[in-house]
């Protein structure tokens, strides 16, 4: 038995049929140069050979007297890959559309609890003779962060790299056992904790004065209702597309902000145009929820780690430069705040920042109180060369996220190599025409390439 941590823990108790609470990644491979048809089989195959598991993945919550133990993780010994990893053909004609079509549906099916809470699936029938992996695992037992560390460690970065399947277990460095690791982890813990006691008088009056009195600090509920802020039903949307690092650094730089204010801008075009198209942009600024990372060198793989802030979009200004200075300023006030705060601190902010988004997921409070942020943004850093997986090389990775009661669509994103590429999850019955988005996403850089003068 191994205890969940707080937010692990709430993750598991507010999932139901509407709200799934697994994440979930879409990658497009290109297979090696001279492969046969049967490439995407057998490495499928291959998959199945390799049985030896992180322990990771072999947690799924404890049951007591047949009911789950929302507070506790028990291990899975006997695993069946072949329920876990599954082979799909896309339908004729194999577009990416056939493809985002498909991954909607399995997004929005829930992990079975009585088994280990992932689910991996090859898809191929690709026009363009490239294939797909879409994996997902719940939310309890990972963040963006170590979710992507998970994936990793599955690639190569030349094409002749080791065989390896994403669960396999990560080999130990030279001097330091895994055991080492957890019993490290256990002191690191241990040291966080009496930091966090000792240094909680100063830093919750840091957070006070911040808040309240300098108002650095951006509080939930601040936002205006949207109509991205409604009830959801159980069935999600896709949608997916990738654009050049090259082109957000060039607006990164001439603006000096960071990139992830770009993107933050990006989005907030994006969403304007968007609700401004269905005749619902409201006269306040759009908020969004930021995930922030707390990870350190040498923390364990797994869990969750993250922290939060929250961001003024701007959504309210015409000029695209205007609002790319505001989330600027927004971010900086906001992550200086976290950064000052204890880690164990750090975290309990961000859960008292999420923990309203989770709770509209009782009946009729999504409806019944103000949003606390209208839309979650998130920039989960990936790899900055190319990777390969079997030979294959990963032409984009695209983050599916969360959608809840209140909180009807997710922007998630990462980099691979030299692109962004973007996740769009949203509730298949409240965000209509989710597609759109991705236009919008391509105007709205445009418009901040012309605001700085590239």
């Amino acid at each position: 038995m191994e205890l969940m941590s707080p937010i692990d823990s709430l993750f598991l108790a507010a999932e139901s049929r509407e709200h799934p609470l697994h994440v979930g990644s879409l990658q497009l491979y290109t297979p090696p140069p001279g492969t046969r048809r049967s490439f995407v089989r057998e490495t499928h195959q291959a998959l199945l050979q390799r049985e030896e598991m992180a322990p990771i993945f072999r947690k799924r919550p404890m049951g007591i007297n047949g009911a789950f133990a929302n507070f506790a993780w028990t291990s899975d010994n006997d695993i069946d890959l072949d329920y876990h990893v599954r082979r799909s053909a896309l339908p004729s004609p194999g577009r990416v559309r056939e493809l985002l079509e498909l991954t909607s549906r399995l997004h929005t099916n829930l992990l079975d609890r009585h088994r280990p809470l992932w689910e991996t699936h090859l898809i191929e029938g690709l026009q363009d003779g490239r294939f797909a992996i879409y994996t997902k695992i719940h939310h309890a037992l990972v963040d963006g962060v170590s979710g992507m560390t998970l994936m990793r460690q599955s690639m190569n970065t030349d094409s002749d790299g080791e065989f390896r399947a994403p669960w396999s277990p990560a080999p130990a460095g030279p001097n330091r056992t895994p055991r080492d690791r957890r019993e490290s982890n256990l002191v690191e813990k241990m040291g966080d904790l009496l930091g966090s006691v000792a240094g909680l008088g100063p830093s919750t009056l840091r957070l006070a004065r911040a808040a309240f009195l300098e108002q650095q600090l951006t509080l939930p509920f601040g936002a205006p209702r949207t109509m991205l802020n409604v009830p959801v039903g159980g069935a999600r949307r896709c949608a997916a597309q990738s654009w050049p690092m090259d082109r957000v650094k060039a607006v990164k730089a001439a603006a000096g902000v960071s990139l992830n204010d770009v993107v933050l801008a990006m989005c907030a075009g994006a969403l304007r145009a968007y609700l401004d198209d269905n005749d619902a942009l409201p006269d306040a600024p759009l908020v969004a929820m930021v995930p922030v990372s707390l990870r350190r060198d040498g923390d364990s793989v797994g869990g969750n780690m993250v922290g939060a802030v929250l961001c003024n979009l701007a959504t309210h200004l015409d000029d695209p430069a205007q609002r790319l200075g505001v989330i600027h300023a927004s971010m900086r006030s906001n992550k200086q705040v976290l950064s000052e705060l204890p880690r164990a601190q750090a975290m309990a902010l961000s859960l008292t920042l999420l923990s309203p988004a989770v709770l509209n997921t009782l009946p009729g409070l999504a409806t019944a109180t103000p949003p606390p942020f209208n839309v979650c943004i998130s920039n989960v850093p990936g790899a900055r060369e190319p990777l390969y997986f079997n030979g294959a090389r990963l032409d984009g990775n695209y983050p599916m996220s969360i959608a809840l009661d209140g909180q009807a669509l997710n922007i998630t994103l990462t980099s691979s190599a030299d692109s962004l590429d973007f996740g769009l999850v949203g509730c298949r019955r409240s965000v209509p025409h989710l597609q759109r988005l991705l236009s919008h996403l391509e105007t709205s850089l445009k418009e901040l390439e012309r605001a700085v003068g590239l």
